[in-house]
């Protein structure tokens, strides 16, 4: 139990980790967070600073979901399945609370989309493939990627009880990640609304 509590403690600093931060001020000195949307995810160090940057930005934040996820299911491992679940369920909820509230950027953080799909990818892979599809899908059609986080966050639970029929706490973590991205997002709902929302395109933004 006290191994499993300090596990968490790690997910939530691995969530913490501002990959995008850190990429864009490695590589032009400038602070992400005072460009575009002020977002440190993989959408604004793509529209603020190009393509690599935010391809290695999204790549890194699905890593430290997935990997979050996985220390803890190493750690339970001689735990029944029950406690196997709850454990691991509430990495998924500490690495995304982690990447929303880092303590290495006084807790002002992003929306957790790619920590979310990390951590899910390793938990429940079937349930967040199918929102995946919704998402592409979207995102095709509209050209918005907030819509398409939006949606398939909100839809993730209903995926995973008609797919999975998990264990609760499976099912909790997915109910309360999926509105943690959707109020993540409460901006983009607004811009939404007034039409004012950027449109996705996959480059830079010129000045």
């Amino acid at each position: 139990m006290s191994n499993a509590l300090g596990v968490l403690i790690v997910c939530y600093l691995i969530g913490g980790i501002p990959f995008g931060y850190l990429l864009v001020r490695w590589r032009t000195g400038a602070d992400v967070r005072a460009a575009g949307s002020g977002n440190i995810g993989a959408t604004n160090v793509l529209r603020t600073t190009g393509r690599a940057l935010g391809i290695g930005t999204l790549l890194l934040d699905i890593a430290k979901g997935a990997l979050a996820v996985w220390l803890m299911d190493l750690t339970v491992a001689g735990l029944s399945p029950e406690m196997q679940a709850l454990w691991t369920s509430l990495a998924a909820v500490v690495v995304m609370l982690g990447h929303g509230f880092p303590i290495f950027l006084k807790f002002q953080g992003g929306k957790a989309v790619a920590s979310f799909i990390g951590a899910f990818l390793y938990l429940t892979p079937l349930p967040l493939f199918a929102v995946l599809l919704l998402f592409v899908a979207v995102v095709w059609v509209t050209r918005y990627i907030s819509l398409g986080s939006i949606l398939a966050a909100a839809l993730f639970p209903l995926a995973v009880y008609l797919i999975l029929h998990p264990d609760g706490s499976i099912l909790a973590a997915a109910a309360f990640s999926g509105a943690f991205i959707v109020w993540r997002h409460k901006s983009n709902i607004h811009r939404l609304r007034a039409g004012s929302e950027n449109r996705f395109t996959f480059s830079k933004k010129k000045a």
